[in-house]
């Protein structure tokens, strides 16, 4: 029963990671007409609309069970969250429109690295060694894809915002891994409307907005899937797994992003690309294995 039940979180961990790898290549397409402020508010805003319509439709089907809520005891934990969101997908959009999606895909990783070393750090959790080397791997391929200009050492500046991205979510999925006994959909409920209200502030001060209606609702639509119902199976994947392990199973979305993104932006990889992208397949390998 319990080995079904961990086969059954990593399965949610894989699935979540496969509905999130879309977003990449598809939102560098939308940034064509949205801001990466106002981009990042809808994603989330559409993860709170559809898990809230979910919600409701089980409720009055009376197919929703009975899910610890969130208290003010985790009030610090869903403020940090909240505020972790508003920030990380605002400068991976930036960085969308800097560098090209399967850049961005692969960065991604980096999340692995930030939420294993938070863990580790902050909340105690063990890392193996497996996990060492895959965070070693990790970070040396991150620093490789983020080199603009080899001969003056210099980065690429949208790489260092997906980077930025990276470890905004490696603490949010700490903050998030204290609330994954609570209920995933007020968690994701929570995340989009806090999340998406917050970041469209922002897009308003900023005078980022838009008025093409077809893009608003084509994000909307990309935020339910790529993060409502993402975020929603990853909650529930961390209540078995644990955030550094749930983490190392979300890696396979980098490599699902970057394979979409040639099918889809048609980006050619550079020779330096592809040694990463070979680099970054093995310390996930290492991530994923690892069973202790």
């Amino acid at each position: 029963m319990l080995k079904e039940k961990h086969n059954s979180a990593i399965l949610l961990a894989i699935l979540a990671a496969a509905l999130y790898a879309i977003s990449s290549p598809v939102s560098k397409i939308l940034l064509n007409k949205v801001s990466p402020t106002m981009m990042a508010a809808l994603l989330y805003l559409g993860a709170g609309i559809g898990m809230s319509i979910i919600g409701f439709y089980r409720k009055k089907t009376g197919k929703i069970k009975e899910e610890m809520k969130i208290t003010k005891k985790e009030l610090p934990y869903t403020v940090g969250m909240v505020v972790l969101d508003i920030l990380a997908p605002i400068f991976l959009m930036i960085g969308l429109t800097m560098t090209t999606p399967a850049n961005v895909s692969l960065l991604n990783n980096f999340e692995i690295v930030a939420t294993s070393l938070i863990a580790l750090f902050i909340f105690k959790e063990v890392i193996s060694k497996r996990l060492w080397i895959a965070i070693i791997l990790i970070t040396i391929a991150s620093i490789v894809l983020s080199i603009e200009d080899a001969s003056s050492f210099s980065f690429s500046l949208g790489s260092i915002f997906v980077l930025f991205a990276s470890v905004c979510w490696g603490l949010e999925n700490n903050c998030t891994r204290m609330l994954s006994v609570k209920d995933p959909l007020q968690v994701v409920v929570i995340k989009g409307f806090g999340s998406g209200v917050g970041s469209l502030l922002i897009s308003f001060i900023l005078k980022e907005t838009s008025t093409e209606v077809f893009y608003i609702f084509a994000t909307l639509l990309l935020g339910f899937v790529a993060y409502g119902l993402s975020i929603y199976f990853y909650v529930y994947a961390q209540r078995e797994l644990g955030a550094a392990k749930t983490s190392a199973y979300y890696a396979i979305a980098p490599f699902i992003g970057v394979v979409l993104s040639f099918i889809i932006i048609s980006d050619i990889p550079t020779i330096s690309f592809i040694a990463t992208l070979l680099i970054m397949i093995v310390g996930t390998y290492f991530a994923s294995t690892d069973n202790k």
